[in-house]
């Protein structure tokens, strides 16, 4: 009953966000847990990786979270855990779960989550994107886990894909629960949203915190929310876009992973706090294992390498490049995939 109510719902979701692209959301539709990734778990089966849709909550805002547990699970157990944080835009069931998933077949208890105001978790308005509340999202992740059933709350791990990344990199500063910490393809919300991406927006700086005012007034006095990051191109139209980042992000998104709870859109009042933050301030309060990987031909690896040589005090630090590999790449080509997991396996069980 749960699983008919759950697609139901699903088919729903997709009528109201976009019928004439509902045909991108078979994935999603067709799998019970709606997860989108190649490989994705369909049924629980005894003795093998089992997934927990759970909720709790940071505040007042519902949480929607996956918990994944490793083969022959046994909540008498003492198991480690890794946390994972989704990229700008996705939800769980895209790279996130799908590395989650993989890493419970590693043994591991893993959970991946949906941003506080994104995906299948509450909070109004939808599609805020700020900062403090992504760091929030990791923490909270934590705090579920060290109640879970067979975690051992003095191994876990942390891994940050895009930008969860980012927020995972300020997270681990503070939050020493975190005994290992991992990025994958990671992204500098910040720094991108200030200065552009690959720094192409330094000359628009001032006029675009003037829109992002704007839009916050607006808010408060009407009750009108404005978004950035809005769009629903042809084929076409990706095609043509000159950044690999966004033109196979695109592809991702919206065409062979697409998710109808994933968007690329988030409020524009957010650029108040995302344009004054940054994810490599404070790198040196890191002195937990650090573990980076990016591709060697992403377009964002400046910022994997900013982040990484500022981490001077992390403890037997690692920047590992998936050669041959874009950004979006890493989330789903299996020969990179392979790659990456081989090497965060390693890297947890090392460390964890």
């Amino acid at each position: 009953m749960k699983k008919i109510t759950a697609i139901i719902a699903l088919a729903m979701t997709i009528t109201a966000i976009n019928t004439a692209n509902a045909q991108y959301y078979q994935k999603a539709e067709q799998n019970p847990f709606t997860l989108v990734y190649d490989g994705a778990i369909t049924e629980n089966i005894q003795g093998k990786v089992n997934i927990h849709p759970v909720t709790y909550k940071i505040k007042d805002i519902a949480i929607a979270a996956n918990v994944y547990t490793p083969p022959n699970y046994n909540a008498s157990r003492k198991y480690p855990s890794i946390v994972i944080a989704h990229p700008n835009g996705g939800v769980k069931e895209q790279v996130a779960g799908l590395y989650a998933q993989r890493l419970a077949e590693q043994g591991y208890i893993t959970i991946a989550a949906d941003a506080a105001y994104q995906g299948g978790s509450g909070g109004e308005p939808r599609n805020v994107d700020k900062p403090a509340n992504r760091i929030e999202d990791v923490h909270a992740m934590a705090d579920f886990l060290s109640q879970y059933a067979g975690v051992d709350t003095e191994r876990t791990g942390l891994l940050g894909i895009c930008g969860g990344g980012g927020y995972s990199l300020k997270a681990a500063q503070s939050d020493k629960r975190f005994k290992a910490v991992a990025t994958l393809s990671m992204f500098n919300s910040g720094v991108v949203r200030r200065n552009g991406f690959m720094n192409s927006q330094f000359s628009t700086i001032q006029e675009r915190l003037k829109q992002a005012t704007d839009a916050r007034v607006l808010e408060v006095t009407t009750g009108e929310v404005l978004y950035a990051g809005e769009g629903n191109p042809t084929d076409e139209e990706i095609a043509e876009i000159p950044t690999d980042l966004y033109r196979e992000g695109y592809v991702y998104y919206y065409r062979t992973h697409a998710h109808p709870n994933s968007t690329f859109k988030y409020t524009m009042s957010s650029l108040l706090d995302l344009m004054t933050w940054d994810a490599a301030t404070n790198m040196d309060l890191i002195t937990q294992p650090l573990l980076m990987i990016a591709g060697s031909k992403a377009d964002t690896y400046y910022m994997t390498d900013d982040a990484f040589n500022k981490a001077i005090n992390a403890k037997n630090k690692e920047l590992f490049l998936l050669n041959g590999a874009t950004h979006i790449e890493t989330y789903w080509k299996p020969e990179y995939v392979s790659q990456a997991l081989s090497k965060l396996a390693n890297f947890y069980q090392t460390n964890l």
